[in-house]
């Protein structure tokens, strides 16, 4: 029977869930899915001074809003409980013991600033700063002298000489390290708490974590990692270290580039659909040249193999294309949903219309579908329906309505619109053909002026939706307005 592939996602919440993070939640899920296995949600709360339940509940939010369910863990339980880290202190405290009596583990006495003072030792002599094993073959006396002293011990990995650790990785193939220069490691905190590199390889092994797929910064701890599993006797899993994220520039992803944290493009109006495309793309390639695809499609497309060892580079402009298309997709009433906050933040809604007032603006957030990339960008491209108060785009946009042709093109336009019984879309079309066939012009001479007169934009939504929604009344004093900036008599 084949082994069931279980996977697990370990955030440590000391902060706003990170756009790193997520991307790291994202490949587990979609490998899980992949294959049929399991997702498991384990939360690393050994920071205590970091550590917070607002953090936790961020990252499950976070999680949950970009459709990545889990099959154990936290909120929902499972076999292997609990899954708080700083729960589950005496499961590690029983494994610590055994190292100790195995001669594996032993207590180190040695205080920071001792600690402190052999790292500059060896930097100034040029090697790599590690533990030299001080207190590794303490007699009974000296133990007793340091705890007389009131000296609290951590508990060191004792760590073979000369040793060659190999971490074969799906993305990376083999990578080599060397014992020598990692030296003996805390595996238990002076105050009990076990560090990450330990406690991590516990959990993963009771957890029966098959694959650990993470982050490349997280490269250089698998080899202390791979030291636990062999001293405990455990079997090591499948590793595989995804690229690191890097800003356009290159460097490490950071604020200075843009937003970090999921919420926060969560609160600009991204979607969830468009946030894990673009993040799937982050180090990953489908077979194919599609780029937009669903979470449905990203799981039947995902394999480790097509993962990049290269960095992968967060482009914004990408990721608002990505969205954008997403954006395309959406149903109206879905779409609506989107807009309501950001319309409701500038004044254009209170939340609380009904009836025909409710449809109107269902019919003017519509007209901003094809036009945006998130949802923040919302009012900007429906303000033209709220207030009469605009400029000219741009030097060229004025220049339009000096075209010879223009005062032809309104004053006809305004005629058919006048003598229409119903102004709705058809009407409204019908008229613009009228006016362009009446006058022998080009599609362009009819409808870049009256654009810009309207708008002062040269790119906008269909005229033939604007108009009505407008209202005539409101449309001709807007055209009033333009012309009369630009110099221009009807």
């Amino acid at each position: 029977m084949t082994q069931e592939i279980r996977v697990r996602f370990a955030p440590s919440p000391t902060g706003p869930f990170h756009i790193g993070g997520a991307r790291s939640a994202l490949f587990n899920w979609l490998l899980a899915r992949k294959l049929g296995g399991k997702m498991v949600l384990r939360i690393e709360d050994t920071d205590r001074k970091r550590s917070t339940p607002e953090s936790e509940e961020n990252i499950k939010a976070a999680l949950k809003w970009l459709g990545m369910d889990w099959d154990e863990g936290v909120d929902v339980g499972g076999p292997y409980g609990p899954y708080h880290q700083m729960e589950r202190l005496d499961i590690y405290r029983k494994f610590t013991d055994r190292l100790l009596a195995e001669g594996k583990a032993y207590y180190c006495y040695c205080t920071p600033e001792e600690l402190e003072a052999e790292r500059q030792a060896l930097l100034q002599e040029g090697k790599m700063p590690r533990y030299m094993g001080k207190c590794r073959n303490l007699t009974p006396e000296q133990r007793a002298r340091y705890e007389a002293e009131g000296r609290k011990p951590s508990i060191r990995l004792k760590v073979p000489a000369d040793e060659k650790i190999i971490v074969h990785d799906l993305v990376r193939g083999d990578v080599e390290f060397d014992s020598n220069g990692i030296g003996d490691f805390v595996i238990v905190k002076s105050d009990g708490i076990p560090t990450y590199n330990y406690a991590v390889v516990i959990d993963d092994h009771l957890m029966h974590i098959t694959h650990v797929i993470r982050a490349e910064e997280h490269l250089s701890n698998t080899p202390r990692q791979l030291l636990v599993y062999e001293a405990l006797g455990f079997e090591e899993p499948v590793f595989g270290h995804i690229s690191l994220i890097l800003g356009p520039d290159h460097t490490k992803m950071s604020k200075r580039h843009g937003a970090t944290s999921v919420d926060a493009y969560r609160r600009k109006g991204y979607i969830p659909e468009g946030l894990d495309n673009f993040l799937a793309l982050l180090g990953w390639a489908p077979s194919g040249e599609k780029e937009i695809f669903t979470m449905e499609e990203a799981v039947q497309e995902f394999s480790l193999e097509r993962v990049a060892k290269n960095p992968a580079i967060f482009d914004f402009k990408k990721l608002d294309w990505i969205n954008g298309q997403h954006i395309r997709r959406m149903a109206p009433e879905k779409f609506f949903e989107l807009a309501r906050p950001f319309m409701i933040q500038a004044g254009y809604m209170t939340g609380e219309e009904t009836g025909e007032q409710l449809e109107w603006l269902k019919k003017v957030i519509a007209t901003a579908q094809t036009q945006v990339d998130y949802g923040a960008q919302i009012p900007e491209k429906v303000d033209m329906y709220f207030s009469d108060d605009f400029d000219f785009e741009n030097e060229e946009a004025a220049a339009v309505l000096k075209e010879e042709t223009v005062p032809l093109v309104l004053r006809s336009l305004k005629a058919e619109l006048e003598a229409l019984p119903a102004v709705d879309h058809d009407s409204v079309k019908a008229c613009f053909k009228k006016v362009q066939k009446g006058n022998k012009l080009k599609g362009q001479q009819v409808y870049m002026p009256v654009r810009v007169a309207l708008t002062g934009n040269q790119h906008g939504p269909e005229l033939a939706e604007m108009i009505p929604l407008m209202g005539l009344e409101r449309v001709e004093k807007r055209i009033e307005k333009s012309l009369a900036k630009a110099g221009i008599r009807l």
